[in-house]
């Protein structure tokens, strides 16, 4: 008779096997109450399943990540009964758990509407109200084919052709509705209590274009109604922030058809590219870089000896010349090679670090295609250090430190470290990946770092250390990297005369800070919600007059600011102070410094805060160190009125 371990270590003997629901039940009746599912040997089951071995067993509740997962699972599941009790014509397809939620497919002859999303989602409320007990079964392949087609569930049998032989055919039944699943489910669907619809969306059968367009039906559940609140909350006010509609409010860039997934940078934009450019050029040229730049148009076989033309080449952007295929470059290290190799390499010259603001393009899918976050042509804070084995450590090290000033000066404090191992296709000998996987992690060892190892998740080349930023909505953004790669240099002919006159092969470390610069501008504006920092921010104070009277004084104070090297500018129009103060407002300037005959008779400018706050009146000079301390801190400094 089976002997249940629990994860605590405890252990619990049955005279007869026994059930999933019942191991929690004899633990007591607030987890049996709790229970979702359970963990029998590390594998995930129904609370119905039953143990006839010795197992370890733990009993898994909406606490775990896995019991979010399975009402997700579960919550789809009642989507598509309420669908079939509605339109029964419907046919059902897959209903996979995505990040926050789930969807469903259909096929049906008929867009969805909103109206019939409320409809839906009513239904599902009633469902759940009944708390029809979930049921798992097995069925023969043959039956079960041939129990959906009587259905009319032609692509629920077309998927089940598709399982593999050894596979268990699993159906789940709740009251009238049976659905192909591997599980696990809910025990019941008044388990279900916070969920919304969210939207309808086309979406092919299997992806492929030559497949039927179905409609995808999203949702999100949660464990209750506090976090499905919250949830909606955080939509709304992404929403608000979402970078492309701040792009049209503050005049930073845009974007349109016949460019598709490259942006045109309107002046202010531009001015926070560049100041995010001077800044990063700063930093590397204060830490040893050589600032380089290299060819847009590369010949194919360069790609083709560097590994990237296998593996990217439908990412690639090509043309042709005089019978010369040439390749876009996606990437600027096989470029950095070529700059390394020219001349004889000693010891003594390494680590050499070159940085490039690279613009790169690649031939994204247009459907990816977001904004600043997913464009086709983005330009790197790239680099790449070439340095023997026995400086990686020190090199990852002061990069990492580098990193984490970077990300603090922009605002950012958390900050998640991430350690991605070999994928499996990849290049290079198995005892060099070793190698490199070992080196980077003590170098995160030896940083103190709180880290995740990710598997599988490497380039190609070569392991890395991804690093992430978590925005104000607890968004997490993957933004800066360093790779380490023994193979791309001795595949592109990179070596260096070591101590005792060989030749041997550089290492090679990929890494950028920001990323791309388009997609850490839409991510500073999101964050900000516009609102940036006083170093970043296009303009960083205007000056504003009340009447014509003080128009040459504003003019006088506008030189002032700009002759110290501010981004300021003056609005001397014919309208109200009112009216200009909300414009201003909207384009998240800084600093809106007003002037009327006081100001005038006394030097001074009443200043006012994007946020409304009154600072009363200043001298200019007052106001511009002011500013300057405020710039020089990047804004981590509180300073007072």
């Amino acid at each position: 008779m089976p002997v249940i371990t629990l994860p605590d270590g405890t252990q619990k003997r049955f005279d007869r096997p026994v059930t999933v629901q019942e191991v929690a039940e004899s633990i007591g009746p607030g987890l049996a109450r709790a229970a979702l599912a359970g963990k029998v040997d590390g594998r995930l089951v129904d609370t119905s399943y039953r143990i006839d071995h010795d197992a370890e067993v733990a009993i898994v509740t909406d606490r775990d990540p896995e019991g979010l997962e399975i009402l997700r699972h579960s919550t789809a599941h009642l989507l598509a009964q309420a669908v079939k009790e509605l339109y029964p014509e419907a046919q059902v397809t897959i209903g996979p758990v995505i990040e926050n939620g789930f969807y469903y497919d259909f096929d049906y002859e008929r867009s969805f509407t909103p109206e019939d999303l409320e409809r839906i989602e009513q239904r599902m409320r009633e469902i759940a109200k009944r708390d029809l007990r979930v049921e798992r079964m097995v069925m023969p392949r043959e039956e079960a084919i041939r129990f959906f087609r009587e259905q009319g569930e032609e692509f629920k049998a077309r998927i089940i052709e598709d399982i593999p032989p050894e596979e268990e055919i699993s159906l789940y039944r709740q009251g009238d509705f049976v659905d192909l699943c591997r599980g696990p489910h809910v025990p019941s669907t008044g388990r279900l209590k916070a969920f919304k619809l969210m939207k309808v969306a086309g979406a092919y059968w299997r992806g492929d274009p030559r497949n039927p367009m179905l409609q995808r039906i999203y949702g999100t559940a949660w464990r209750n109604r506090k976090e499905l609140e919250a949830y909606l909350h955080r939509l709304e006010e992404a929403e608000k922030r979402d970078h492309r509609r701040l792009g049209r409010a503050m005049d930073l860039f845009h974007l349109q058809e016949e460019a598709p997934g490259m942006v045109f940078w309107h002046d202010k934009g531009w001015r926070i590219y560049v100041e995010i450019q001077d800044y990063i050029r700063r930093l590397l040229r204060a830490h040893g870089y050589q600032e380089v730049h290299t060819p847009e148009l590369i010949d194919r076989s360069l790609w083709e000896r560097s590994g990237h033309w296998e593996k990217f080449k439908d990412l690639m952007f090509t043309t042709e010349s005089e019978s010369r295929v040439y390749a876009v470059k996606p990437m600027n290290c096989p470029a950095h090679i070529q700059i390394y190799n020219q001349g004889v390499k000693s010891y003594r010259d390494l680590p050499l670090r070159l940085a490039e603001f690279g613009s790169c393009h690649r031939n994204e899918p247009s459907g990816t295609l977001h904004g600043l976050m997913r464009v086709r042509n983005f330009v790197q804070d790239d680099a790449h250090i070439f340095c023997t084995e026995d400086q990686i450590l020190d090199e990852v090290s002061a990069f990492i430190d580098l990193v984490f000033q970077v990300y603090r000066d922009f605002g950012f404090d958390d900050v998640i470290v991430a350690l991605s191992t070999r994928p499996e296709v990849r290049v290079g000998e198995e005892a060099l990946w070793d190698k490199a996987e070992r080196a980077l992690e003590e170098a995160l060892e030896r940083k103190g770092l709180d880290w995740k190892l990710q598997p599988g998740e490497g380039a190609f080349y070569g392991p890395k250390i991804e690093f992430s930023l978590t925005d104000c909505l607890g968004r997490v953004w993957q933004l800066g990297t360093i790779q380490l790669d023994f193979s791309m240099p001795a595949r592109l002919g990179a070596t260096y005369m070591a101590e005792d006159g060989s030749r041997r092969t550089p290492v090679m470390l990929h890494r950028a800070i920001l990323g791309s610069i388009e997609r850490f501008i839409g991510v500073l504006l999101e964050h900000y919600g516009g609102a940036l920092p006083a170093w970043l921010a296009p303009v960083q104070a205007v000056v504003l007059n009340i009447t014509d009277r003080q128009a040459a004084y504003a003019r006088q104070v506008l030189e002032t600011l700009k002759n110290q090297g501010f981004r300021a500018e003056a609005d001397l129009r014919n309208e109200k102070i009112g009216f200009k103060i909300r414009e201003h407002t909207i384009q998240r300037v800084p600093y809106l410094l007003v002037v009327g005959d006081r100001e005038v008779e006394t030097g001074s400018v009443a200043v006012r805060t994007r946020g409304g706050e009154n600072l009363g009146a200043m001298k200019v000079e007052e106001f511009a160190r002011r500013l300057a301390a405020e710039i020089a801190s990047r804004g981590r400094t509180r300073l007072e009125g």
